[in-house]
Order: structure tokens, then sequence, then C-alpha cells
């Protein structure tokens, strides 16, 4: 709703729901605004302004003069912050995979990693899990050449916001779809932070993942490691998950003293 000086009048603004209904360019907006060390509230201020469409013509105090799709009409800083409402879902990791499908020339894998060798899913984990524990952003920059399937890649700031949310939202997918294998990532924080400094590091808890996960699958067999390697991730990561099940399921039955 928006109040003019005579009449009430009805504005239907038309945003995105989710992640994943963002375009690339869309995206590169988000990540830039993050990148810029923006709090989430103005995230989603920004992008009610972009995405809306909205065309501020004078501000007067707490009230901005605007124009839409031709209508000329005020807002109210308390109207604004109720329509930035509807961006909230920006303030949490995506909960399905979103990347850019292009940086530069080099095209991106499949975001959900179908297809892809569980050899690379454990050197990205590797980066990510590096990242987490550093924030050095090479590591970000060397996850992006295999996200990219290549050897160089130069990225500037949001396409470095791109690639942690890419990882980062896998993570949070794969805790849904492999629950026994994968513990939840929490992304709440309870505050106006920027999403992007609010992840919390996992390294302790992960570092020695890379090798468990490996012995679990080869069962001791170091002969079998290569064949392992390049099975595709979400056939290594079921087989992951039914071992994670039948254990827990060993514990419940025969509890440890």
């Amino acid at each position: 709703m928006a109040t003019g000086s005579k009449t009430t009048v009805s504005i239907d603004l038309k945003l995105p729901t989710r992640w994943e209904d963002l375009t690339d360019k869309q995206l590169r907006y988000v990540f830039a605004l993050l990148a810029q060390g923006f709090t989430a509230t103005e995230v989603k201020a920004y992008c009610l302004h972009r995405w809306a469409v909205l065309k501020v013509l004078h501000r007067y105090g707490n009230v901005w003069a605007c124009k839409h799709d031709g209508l000329n009409f005020v807002l109210a800083a308390e109207q604004v912050e109720r329509a930035t409402h509807a961006l909230d879902w920006l303030d949490s990791v995506p909960t399905l995979p979103v990347r850019l499908a292009k940086i530069g020339s080099h095209r991106a894998i499949d975001a959900q990693f179908q297809g892809v060798p569980f050899e690379t899913f454990i050197v990205c984990d590797n980066l990510y899990q590096g990242y987490l524990a550093t924030k050095q952003d090479n590591l970000l920059d060397e996850l992006a050449t295999h996200l990219y399937g290549t050897q160089r890649i130069r990225l500037n700031e949001a396409e470095r916001v791109s690639v942690f949310y890419w990882f980062a939202s896998l993570k949070t997918f794969f805790a849904k779809v492999f629950k026994h294998f994968f513990q939840p990532v929490s992304n709440a924080s309870g505050d106006d932070g920027n999403m992007f400094e609010q992840q919390q590091s996992q390294y302790e808890q992960l570092q020695n993942a890379v090798n468990a996960q490996i012995r679990a699958l080869t069962k001791g067999d170091v002969t079998k490691e290569n064949e392992v390697l390049s099975l595709d991730t979400w056939r290594a990561l079921t087989e992951l998950d039914c071992q994670a099940r039948e254990y827990e399921e060993l514990e419940r039955k025969y509890p440890s003293k």
C-alpha cells in the first residue's frame, strides 16, 4: 500500500520469492551488495528498490516521493520496512544450490553436483572448509577453478561471494538429502549482520572427513581408492549415508556403555 496526498492507492510490487527464482543478473546484484559489506536489512532495501522498479523522486524527512509503473505516490519509512519483509528469505543461505551459470567464459558444473566425480567434491569441500577456517580469498579462487572446470579463473569480490554461497547452499542441501551422513548447518544468527560473515566454521568437526569418507567406501582396501574417487558424487554420498544409517541403527540396538 502507498499513501498519496488525497487518496490511498494499492501498488502491486512483483518480487522474487526465493533464491532459485533469481536470474544471473539478480544474483550478481545481491552478491555485489554482500561483497560491499551491507547488512541484511540494507541488502533487502536495495533489492526492493531495484527489483520492484521503484524510482525515488524526492525525499522529505521520513517519507519518499516515488514513481512506479507511471504512478506517483508517497511511501513512509514504516511502509518501506514492511515491504522489505517480502525478501526475508535473503537472510538465509539458499536451501537449494544456486550459482552463477557463467563467470567470464567459464561455465559452471552442475549446481547439485549430479554427475560430478566424488574426488571433485572432496577437493572442493577441503577448499571450502579451509576458507571457513582461514578466510583466505585464494582458497575461494581455487574452489572456483573446480566449480567452473578451468585451471585459471579471475574473480571479482561479488564472484567470490557467489562461489562461497554456491558451496554453502550445496552443503545445506546435502545435509537434508543425506541427513544420516551430514550434520545440518545452522544458518540463523539472530542479528542484522552481513550473511556472508555469519557462516560458522566447521573446520574442527570435518578436518578428518576426507580420509574417513574414502576408508568407509573402500572398507580399508586401498586398491579400490581410485575407483571410489571416480564415483559419481551422489552415488558415493548415497552409500555413505546408508552406512551412517546402519551405524545409527546398531548404536540404538547395542548402545555403547
